[in-house]
């Protein structure tokens, strides 16, 4: 019996990696994908469609893992609360990595020697700098149990909204060109990516602290602004 349990939370600690490792991936495919988005490189952005299956790829890995060790196991208080805050975090770690995909996929769309402007550009990357920052501390809040990292992570999402914001105004007044302006809405679209991403990030936080607290709560919603 000693054994069985010992087995049962050996498994989970290797879900528990498994499922953080994917954040990692997301890193990855997204310092891909703005990349591309700087130097135009099309390729780059075929790469990170492409390995978007790995993302795919551990959150099926992931389920069925954490579906396995239900069948042979009943967790009980914290361990209960581990395994359904995993099933939430590899799913929004899935998410961001279709985000990233999504920000490849309109590289094609704008060409390969799109206009670009220099202000739009710094935003994007500054927003991109900003959601790498909160996955990875998302990552880090999870793995350490850390409430008070998670609930930073609000701090940091609100930078990136506003970026979102200016970077829609800005593309709205970027001129009468129309090559300019159909590059500026893609923009648009890349900027709404990072910031899904980023709510995503804040979503695994909200975990963080159902696991350590025992209760659930959004740390803001439109009831309750942060």
């Amino acid at each position: 019996m000693q054994e069985t349990r010992s087995n049962y939370r050996e498994s989970l600690k290797q879900l528990e990696r498994q499922t953080l490792e994917a954040l990692d991936m997301v890193v990855q495919a997204l310092d891909r994908a703005l990349e591309a988005v700087s130097y135009q490189d099309v390729e780059l952005a075929g790469m990170v469609v492409a390995d978007d299956d790995r993302i795919d790829g551990r959150y099926l890995e992931v389920h069925q893992g954490i579906l396995s060790l239900l069948a042979l196991q009943t967790p009980v208080a914290t361990d209960l609360r581990i395994v359904a805050a995993l099933l939430h975090v590899i799913r929004h770690a899935e998410r961001m990595g279709d985000q990233c995909v999504n920000i490849a996929k309109l590289l094609p769309l704008s060409g390969y020697e799109a206009p670009k402007d220099k202000d739009l550009l710094d935003a994007i990357e500054r927003m991109g700098q900003l959601a790498r920052a909160q996955v990875s501390q998302s990552k880090q809040a999870f793995a350490e149990r850390n409430p008070q990292l998670a609930y930073d992570l609000l701090r940091q999402d609100a930078e990136i909204n506003q970026l979102n914001i200016d970077i829609f105004n800005r593309a709205l007044a970027i001129g009468d060109d129309i090559e300019t302006r159909e590059w500026a809405m893609h923009m648009i679209l890349v900027a709404r990516c990072l910031e899904r991403i980023g709510d995503n990030a804040v979503d695994i936080g909200e975990q963080t602290a159902f696991v350590v607290t025992g209760l659930f709560r959004e740390f803001a919603d439109a009831s309750h602004p942060a």
